[in-house]
């Protein structure tokens, strides 16, 4: 090596110490390169984000494009840099959480063999894993203690205390992203578990396909802002839809991304590649009609009958859902909405309220379940509290199988039930469970559907609707 070369060479070591991304070159020559500019622009991103004020950092990008690998390879350059950094890593499984930890691990303890390759410790001198640390999932560096934990929702972080968690790959398949129970469950191990490990000024980056709109991703993004924390999101399609460019054409060329939509499921290919939720696509309600007045004749009053259509939980993590609306031209417009967990003896007092409040004329609940009890309940409230008898209360038993008139009715309650302006503020959770509603898949909660549904085969739909 010439002395030229040898300058130039310790020069580019210099700056992998200062940058991630020269860091990323130096490493790994044939996929970083100067032309994959995408590629600047995320390691650019995560550096930056390790020193601003940020507390959040989302990253979404299709698969193959080398978003955990850049995660790994920031990994090592932190510790490289700062031997008291505590990261712990959580991934679907142990497995894979693992063979983040071993491929961080093996990095910084890589020997020169090849004299051509440059490995981590002519970079980071005196960076090294500790002397008997050979557990793949915990391990220190020499003058370091605890510097990294890999986890998952089955394995454990008890005693560890993170400035840096890193989740990678949450969602093992589109199976678990429709699985509304699993979801919850991420959120929760997430909230429970990994924030409680997090240090006082520590950071957070999520990685991952944006799989559906209450995946991890699409959870931080909505509730962490709320909470004043400053998050970031780095949101990569394979395809600019707009100009056609592709993101980086060695790595997927446009012949390919047409190919691969062809041949993959629509929704899990828009999830992959075009970092689309698959429940937007899969949703039963696609579009919902509002209103900002109710019908009115010439002289201002309102038109039409007021009704209510109530449905009481089937169990104790089911909702009551009990909802005011008007027909008129047999066309549904709701007013009210009642949608609780809460049990009967504050639901019933509730309803009635409700019912009173609002003037119905007609109200059907559902005998199931307990339902011929609470309307006896409602109707005694009314009289006693209310002293009215305004509203004529009628019980059935709903014998129909429940899914099967959910899909059917989808399209009538789409075209004729119009909801408030601004029925998302007013019934936030009635909402939620109305829009997010899958056609496939593993749903929570129909309460909100069912009710809904209800009322379309009371208003002008009828039994065509409900085989």
């Amino acid at each position: 090596m010439t002395k030229n070369e040898y300058i130039r060479l310790e020069a580019r070591k210099e700056l992998a110490r200062r940058y991630l991304w020269d860091y990323c070159k130096l490493k790994a020559p044939d996929f970083y390169k100067d032309g994959r500019q995408y590629q600047k622009e995320l390691c650019d991103t995560l550096q930056e984000f390790t020193k601003s004020d940020d507390k959040v950092l989302i990253v979404n990008m299709p698969p193959r494009f080398g978003k955990s690998r850049s995660a790994g390879c920031l990994v090592e350059w932190l510790l490289g840099n700062d031997h008291t950094l505590k990261i712990m890593t959580g991934s679907y499984n142990e497995t894979l959480s693992q063979n983040f930890s071993k491929g961080v691990r093996n990095t910084i303890q890589e020997t020169k063999t090849d004299e051509k390759r440059i490995v981590f410790s002519e970079i980071f001198h005196g960076t090294a894993i500790k002397h008997g640390d050979g557990a793949m999932n915990l391990w220190s560096l020499e003058d370091g203690h605890n510097n990294y934990l890999a986890t998952s929702p089955s394995g454990t972080a008890t005693g560890f205390g993170a400035d840096l968690i890193i989740i990678d790959d949450l969602i093992k398949n589109a199976e678990e992203a429709n699985n509304a129970n699993v979801l919850d469950s991420h959120w929760q191990w997430f909230t429970d578990t990994m924030l409680s490990r997090l240090e006082e000024g520590g950071k957070i980056i999520i990685i991952m396909t944006r799989w559906h709109s209450e995946d991890l991703a699409g959870r931080a993004l909505s509730y962490f802002p709320q909470m004043g924390w400053g998050v970031k999101h780095i949101n990569m399609k394979a395809r600019d839809s707009e100009t056609g460019t592709m993101l980086c054409s060695d790595i997927l060329s446009e012949r390919s991304y047409i190919d691969k939509k062809k041949l993959m499921g629509a929704e899990i290919f828009s999830a992959n590649y075009d970092q689309e939720p698959i429940d937007i696509r899969g949703r039963l309600y696609t579009t919902l009609k509002t209103y900002t007045e109710l019908p009115k004749d010439e002289d201002g009053h309102v038109l039409g009958v007021r009704k209510n259509y109530t449905d009481t939980a089937d169990t104790g993590d089911d909702y009551l859902c009990s909802i005011d609306y008007i027909e008129y031209a047999h066309e549904a417009y709701i007013i009210n909405v009642l949608f609780s967990k809460a049990g009967m003896e504050i639901t019933e007092p509730q309803t009635a309220k409700m019912l009173h409040d609002d003037q119905i004329n007609n109200a059907v609940i559902e005998s199931n379940n307990g339902g011929r009890g609470f309307a006896r309940n409602v109707k005694r409230i009314l009289q006693e509290r209310f002293h009215s008898n305004r509203t004529v209360i009628e019980t059935f038993h709903q014998s129909k199988n429940k899914q099967s008139r959910i899909l059917s009715n989808s399209s009538w309650i789409m075209e004729h039930v119009y909801f408030p302006v601004n029925w998302k503020d007013r019934w936030p959770e009635y909402h939620d469970s109305m829009i997010k509603y899958q056609k496939e898949g593993k749903n929570a909660h129909d309460d909100a559907q069912d009710a809904t549904t209800g009322i379309a085969e009371r208003c002008g739909a009828g039994d065509r609707y409900s085989w």
